[in-house]
């Protein structure tokens, strides 16, 4: 077997960061979350219903309130309903579209 040879060049490393931050836009979410305010998300979290989660649909994220989760697909409403563009618009979402779970503001 032969030893790896060093180039003399450092090597690339990724960083895995398991949380990340987004700041909400709108007011879907009011009174629970504000426009302008900032979410920590963590990401690989287990779901549930009533979490409050970013998701991405078509390009753009959202954050919204797990509904309905029914095998590997979930509903998300927002919770100022008169606000809001959610599943009512765009119907179930595929489990793989949620980016992270909100985990401060601990809600």
């Amino acid at each position: 077997m032969k030893s790896p040879q060093f180039s003399g060049k450092p090597r690339k490393r990724r960083l895995i960061v398991p949380f990340i931050l987004r700041q909400v836009k709108g007011d879907s979410m009011v009174p629970t979350l504000k426009a302008g305010q900032l979410v920590v998300g963590r990401q690989k979290r287990e779901l549930s219903v009533g979490d409050v989660v970013i998701a991405s649909h078509n390009g753009i994220e959202k954050i919204k309130r797990i509904e309905k989760q029914q095998g590997d697909r979930i509903y998300l409403l927002g919770d100022n309903r008169s606000a809001s563009t959610d599943s009512r618009n765009f119907g179930w979402l595929p489990l793989e579209t949620v980016v992270a779970k909100v985990v401060w503001p601990k809600l």
